[in-house]
């Protein structure tokens, strides 16, 4: 029996919740636990719909019903950044295994109850402080001898990018190279929500993220750039070509790290022109800052007086802006993520470019979630079930490609994530 415990109920969560379980063959005790219980349990009532329509499509047009195994799934509220509720959870339920889908600030208080109350951990992002925006591993990382000391895996990064891209390249390590020289990670969405403005997860991450300077790996030394100021067009299997631009990203800082031989590394996003536009009125009105800032508000119930209140003006701006989980219904196009490697296999050099391309109306179709979503949830329940059947468990920190890629790469396969395979094509890089 394995008892999991998922913290977080966005959209990335609830692709999570949904795979975790069609999987209820490896994961027989769930919990779904956040801030504000109702969504939790919004997204445990939405699978309870998805298989019942699924039931009774079957059964109009005669076909043998599937057997659905009925998954226990419980619901609990929790605050991510108090330990100590933390701590009351985690011993309550007992999880073999915590994953982490809440908000990166959140990743050392919740790395901490897991010590404390001996559970396992996963997350899909590293962390960064709230009051910078600024992200590394070193934070992480930090914890690995308290992990291995209590016998406890913490498996780091376990999205997409960062994720899969790890495990591309890991994969890529093992199977096609004997030295790994060039890497760049691609990731495209050519997906249209038909919204003026919106971002594909939370908003306040994403702009903060994509704000700072960029970051890339050359020659033993890290190179920074201005935003987006280094960008080119790049071709994309079944979407053309899209404008990519340079940014920083953390699997780089780890896989730099695993596989030395790597004389380049760098990870390029596509963006609209009219996002950019957006993003670039927004930072011109101050709406990014992430500083707290003092505001004179009304009383609601006498308008003629004022009280002082403390506001960050991206949290602000977050509240108003479309939430990502409300994307899917109109969401069409693709993603495509992947990434392009050169480096040589018995002494000649070899170019390998590996990627997914995953629809946006499919993963709605599926999870009620859009593509962005989907490529992150899906893996993050993959690297459970990994740990769950004693692939990937060691004591200690680690990224993805610390573990074997095989097991992980056949399931992407079957979870509905396929990926695609191109040997010494053109890599535009």
């Amino acid at each position: 029996m394995a008892r999991v415990l998922m913290i977080g109920a966005g959209g990335v969560a609830t692709v999570a919740a949904f795979k975790i379980a069609q999987n209820a063959d490896v994961f027989t005790e769930f919990m779904i636990a956040s801030r504000r219980k109702a969504k939790c349990d919004q997204i445990v009532e939405a699978i309870k719909k998805k298989q019942e329509a699924r039931s009774k499509k079957q059964e109009a047009r005669g076909e043998k019903q599937e057997t659905i195994k009925p998954l226990n799934i419980q619901t609990a509220q929790v605050d991510a950044d108090d330990v100590e509720q933390l701590k009351a959870l985690f011993n309550d339920y007992q999880p073999e295994l915590v994953i982490n889908l809440a908000l990166p600030y959140q990743d050392l208080t919740i790395m901490e109850a897991c010590l404390a109350c001996g559970c396992n951990y996963l997350d899909t992002a590293n962390y960064e402080p709230k009051d910078e925006a600024h992200f590394e591993y070193s934070w992480q990382w930090a914890y690995k001898e308290r992990f291995e000391q209590a016998g406890l895996t913490a498996i780091l990064g376990c999205g997409f990018d960062p994720g899969v891209s790890g495990i591309y390249t890991a994969y890529a390590a093992k199977h096609h190279f004997d030295e790994i020289q060039y890497l760049d990670i691609v990731d495209c969405n050519a997906g249209n929500h038909h919204k003026a403005f919106a971002t594909n997860f939370n908003p306040e991450i994403n702009i903060r993220e994509i704000t700072q300077k960029g970051l890339y790996y050359k020659d033993g030394e890290w190179i920074e750039t201005e935003p987006l100021e280094i960008h080119k067009a790049l071709t994309y299997p079944n979407i053309g070509p899209r404008e990519s631009y340079l940014m920083h990203h953390e699997e780089l800082e780890s896989l730099v790290k695993n596989y030395p031989t790597i004389k380049q590394a760098r990870f390029w996003m596509t963006f609209g022109q009219q996002y950019l536009t957006y993003l670039d009125c927004i930072q011109n009105l101050g709406m990014s800052r992430i500083d707290e800032m003092e505001y004179e508000a009304p009383l609601a119930n006498d308008p003629d007086k004022k009280v002082k209140v403390k506001i960050v003006p991206l949290q602000f701006l977050k509240a108003v802006l479309p939430n990502p989980q409300d994307l899917g219904e109109n969401y069409d196009g693709e993603t495509s993520i992947g990434c392009r490697i050169r480096g040589l296999k018995d002494g000649k050099e070899r170019t390998y470019y590996v990627y997914n391309n995953c629809s946006h109306q499919a993963a709605y179709e599926e999870t009620g979630m859009q593509g962005v979503s989907y490529t992150t949830g899906v893996p993050a329940m993959i690297g459970a079930m990994m740990f769950l059947k004693g692939i990937w468990k060691k004591p200690g920190v680690w990224n993805v490609e610390d573990f074997d890629p095989d097991p992980f790469m056949e399931q992407l396969n079957i979870q509905g994530l396929p990926w695609v395979e191109v040997f010494d094509g053109d890599l535009e890089l």
